[in-house]
């Protein structure tokens, strides 16, 4: 297991982070990819933890927060020193029908972190992040929020899930202007078949030192393995995609990556899905990468795929088939900016 700093933060974490999706019973919004009892979810901190993982990531939401019941239990049941852990919740979904039972409001956000805190058993989660947009809220209410709750010593960091760039950008710069806490993080949706994030969103991650938190690396199980081409009705069988095909996926490109995935893996003794996380651990600007499992080998299988490594040869073949097609303004920068580059020396290199 390797360790990285969280974006410009001096807090380090594993490179692979147990997600805690599939923690929990409860009917709910997210009741297809859950499912696990106390005693499973136990079972799979106990092995992540064994294996170096030192970050756990949940949310609220997940199974109506039975999800942070069962980690914080876990930690309990295991001994687990408070030290020894990176806890990440979440908030911003519905937890109520009320018409502030959701949002990024002072009013909700300020609730939402007590509740979190006592379902887990704990006095601070390690990172607290708002889990989407809230178009009601205005960013200054919901930052000035945030920036209270970690001076409060509920949390110690604070990040975002499914922001766009502008946004981010927007909050940094309102935080700088204010003298609030800034977001460390950014979890977002990332995978080798779908590099979306690439336009604008990671080119400003690496220019402003914000991590990136990867959810559903294997774009919901599309990647795992199970699927090759000709499985068009993905509603038969096993697996996450047979009851909830998301996140979406451009398919003819994902089945000649699994495809060419598939040949690398035999060759490496390794599976698809390792490879599919190997090429996320080799990006810089991924922080950890999140892997939810709901059985003990599928987790040993995901944190195989740190051992994974690639050839030049290798690497190059995934990109040209996984790169996202050119679109402006993009080329256009590199067209007027490019040429620059032959102005400056190259950098001195060892012989």
């Amino acid at each position: 297991m390797r360790y990285n700093r969280l974006g410009s933060t001096g807090l380090i974490v594993s490179e692979l982070c147990l997600g805690a999706m599939t923690f929990g019973t409860d009917p709910g919004r997210f009741a297809n990819v859950a499912g696990l009892d106390q005693t499973a979810s136990t079972g799979l901190v106990k092995q992540a933890l064994d294996a170096g993982i030192n970050f756990i990531d949940t949310a609220n939401v997940y199974t109506r927060g039975q999800s942070e019941r069962f980690v914080g239990q876990a930690l309990k049941d295991l001994g687990i020193a408070r030290s020894d852990v990176v806890i990440a919740t979440k908030a911003m979904g519905a937890m109520g029908d009320g018409p502030n039972d959701a949002g990024v409001s002072r009013y909700h956000l300020m609730h939402q972190i007590d509740a979190s805190l006592d379902r887990l058993g704990l006095d601070h989660v390690d990172l607290y992040q708002i889990h989407g947009w809230d178009s009601q809220t205005p960013m200054e209410e919901a930052l000035r929020a945030m920036d209270d709750i970690v001076r409060s010593g509920r949390a110690r960091y604070i990040g975002v899930s499914n922001w766009a760039a502008w946004q981010i950008m927007k909050a940094l710069g309102t935080s700088e202007r204010l003298g609030l806490e800034k977001f460390a993080s950014l979890q977002a949706y990332y995978t080798i078949a779908g590099r979306d994030l690439e336009r604008e969103v990671v080119p400003m991650l690496l220019s402003e030192g914000v991590g990136l938190m990867v959810w559903s690396p294997l774009a919901g199980g599309l990647l795992s393995g199970k699927y090759t081409r000709g499985d068009d009705d993905r509603s038969e069988g096993e697996g996450r995609r047979a009851a909830f095909d998301f996140p979406p996926v451009e398919m003819d490109r994902a089945y000649d990556l699994i495809d060419v995935m598939k040949r690398m893996a035999d060759a490496k003794g390794a599976s698809v899905a390792q490879i599919a996380l190997a090429w996320l651990l080799h990006r810089p600007v991924v922080s950890t990468v999140i892997v939810g499992a709901k059985r003990a080998d599928q987790l040993a299988d995901n944190i195989g795929a740190c051992d994974v490594e690639f050839t030049q040869a290798e690497w190059d073949e995934l990109d040209k088939l996984s790169r996202l097609p050119r679109e402006y303004p993009g080329w256009m920068l590199g067209f007027q900016g490019g040429y620059r580059g032959d102005k400056v020396s190259p950098r001195r290199t060892p012989k």
